[in-house]
């Protein structure tokens, strides 16, 4: 019998084989969404693709920004950051917003309970509810402490000499992301999605140790939210991870993404060694889908389903996001392979 988008991703995530490898992506770029469905609102263009799910993205739905230089594209987000918007749907934070520990005294949190934060939820679950995955997304706390509050520097020069200051930001940003979790589920969300790097390409940010003391305590704990409150959660991070894999695995996710294909995570190698694991990815969203052809993304497609989707739960994405840089026609090709080849039982080898 056909499943639903949302049963198919929550199916996959939960370790189980669905009807066939569903796929959603964390964010699409308005770029590419034109060039496939000209004038076509978000909405539109998700039913024109049957895309499973949709990702609410924080940094596009929830947070709130206030304007500093709209001509050059700067802003401070909700945390007091300077952040520079360019063509991206993603800022880059350029300048932190906490200076010296004594700025934490008078610093006032976002609110996660304003009601304006969850319209844009409350309008997908209107329309989709029980169609596709409504996915819930929090930016990880080890982002949002490490770019927002103290900046790359400060924040690893803190981890050995001052753990408390990092433990006093990590806690800042982990109460509104849990409030802000929990009102996304409450509403209806069916999945949550947690993202920020851990890792970059030749390993781990940080080493395994300081990983286990300051990254994962937090995901764990938003993890354990999501199960509490009855829906699956994965992980987005890119990089290397082989160092800390056992330690993201332990925190309780049912899923990871991407298994990053440009940092030597293989998709074989990962479902070996964590055979129960959903895996999330990995068509290579540089070279493949931004200057390949359509014929080439189709097979990469063809060894990623190959490799991943026979034993356990696999959603077929890309290896980071829909860029601005991504080939339209190499997008509408990867969804074509997903259901060409993404059919149970598989008949790609």
């Amino acid at each position: 019998m056909k499943m639903t988008g949302r049963d198919r991703v929550v199916k996959a995530l939960r370790g189980e084989l669905p009807d066939v490898v569903p796929h959603f992506e964390l964010l699409h770029d308005q770029k590419v969404r034109q060039a496939i469905l000209p004038g076509g609102s978000y909405e539109e263009f998700i039913e024109h693709l049957d895309i499973d799910g949709i990702l609410l993205f924080d940094k596009v739905f929830t947070w709130k920004y206030e304007k500093v230089d709209e001509s050059k594209g700067f802003v401070r987000d909700q945390w007091g950051a300077l952040i520079h918007f360019s063509t991206e749907a993603l800022g880059h934070p350029v300048q932190r917003s906490i200076n010296k520990e004594s700025d934490l005294d008078n610093f006032v949190p976002p609110d996660a309970d304003e009601e304006w934060r969850y319209e844009a939820m409350k309008k997908y679950i209107q329309r989709w509810k029980g169609e596709r995955a409504i996915i819930a997304h929090a930016t990880d706390v080890f982002d949002i402490a490490r770019e927002s509050f103290l900046g790359d520097e400060a924040y690893y020069t803190a981890m050995i000499q001052r753990p408390d200051l990092i433990d006093r930001v990590n806690q800042i940003a982990l109460n509104y992301n849990l409030k802000s979790i929990k009102n996304q589920i409450e509403l209806g969300a069916d999945v949550l999605a947690i993202t920020g790097d851990f890792a970059m390409t030749k390993g781990p940010m940080v080493s395994p140790k300081h990983t286990a003391r300051f990254l994962t305590p937090a995901l764990k704990k938003q993890v354990e939210l999501g199960h509490r409150l009855g829906v699956p959660v994965f992980k987005h991070t890119d990089g290397n991870l082989w160092k800390i894999l056992d330690l993201l695995v332990d925190t309780g996710i049912d899923g990871l993404h991407p298994i990053d294909p440009l940092a030597g995570m293989d998709l074989a190698e990962v479902r070996e060694k964590y055979p129960k694991l959903c895996l999330m990815g990995n068509v290579n969203c540089g070279a493949t889908l931004s200057w390949k052809s359509p014929e080439e993304v189709r097979q990469e497609v063809k060894e990623c389903i190959r490799k991943a989707g026979s034993k356990s739960g696999y959603i077929c994405m890309s290896s980071n996001s829909i860029h601005s840089g991504v080939r339209p026609e190499n997008y509408v090709a990867m969804i074509k392979a997903i259901r060409e080849f993404g059919k149970y039982p598989f008949r790609v080898n």
